[in-house]
C-alpha cells in the first residue's frame, strides 16, 4: 500500500554535512521525494510542531535542539512508507539502532539522532501538513 510520510534531517546532521548521504539512502530505499526543502524552525514552531511531547521532560531542550539551526524537510511516498522509514532511520537511541540504520550512522544521542519519522498515519497526515501547505 503506498502512503505518505514526513522525514526531518535534524539540525546534528544538517551541521556535520550529510544531508546529501542521507538523501541518497533515501532514494536507494525506493522512496519518491515529493517535496523537500531546507527550513529554520522558530523555537515557537518546534514548540507547535512537537506539542504532542509537551508534558514530557525532554519538550524543552528537543524544541530549542529542533529551532537551533536548519533542517531539511522531505516530503516522501513509498509502498508502507511510515514503516519503511522507520527501519531504515533505525532506534531512537543510536547505541541501540541496527548496524546499517541512518541514526546508528549518524546519530549521536537520543535526541540528537540525526532523523525524524512520522510513527503513524494520523501523525504523517498532521506533520506532512505543519510543512507542506
Amino acid at each position: 500500500m503506498s502512503e505518505k510520510t514526513l522525514a526531518i534531517i535534524k539540525p546534528d546532521a544538517v551541521k556535520k554535512r550529510v544531508i546529501g548521504r542521507i538523501i541518497q539512502r533515501i532514494e536507494d530505499e525506493g522512496f519518491n521525494i515529493l517535496g523537500l526543502k531546507m527550513v529554520k524552525l522558530s523555537l515557537e514552531e518546534a514548540k507547535q510542531f512537537y506539542s504532542v511531547h509537551q508534558d514530557k521532560p525532554f519538550y524543552g531542550s528537543l524544541t530549542e535542539f529542533m529551532s537551533s539551526g536548519p533542517v531539511v524537510v522531505l516530503l516522501l511516498e513509498g509502498e508502507k512508507a511510515i514503516r519503511h522509514w522507520r527501519e531504515v532511520m533505525g532506534a531512537t537511541n543510536p547505541a541501540e539502532a541496527k548496524p546499517g540504520t541512518l541514526r546508528r550512522e549518524f546519530g549521536f544521542s537520543i535526541e540528537r539522532n540525526a532523523v525524524h519519522g512520522s510513527d503513524s498515519p494520523q501523525t504523517a497526515e498532521t506533520e506532512i501538513g505543519f510543512f507542506f501547505k
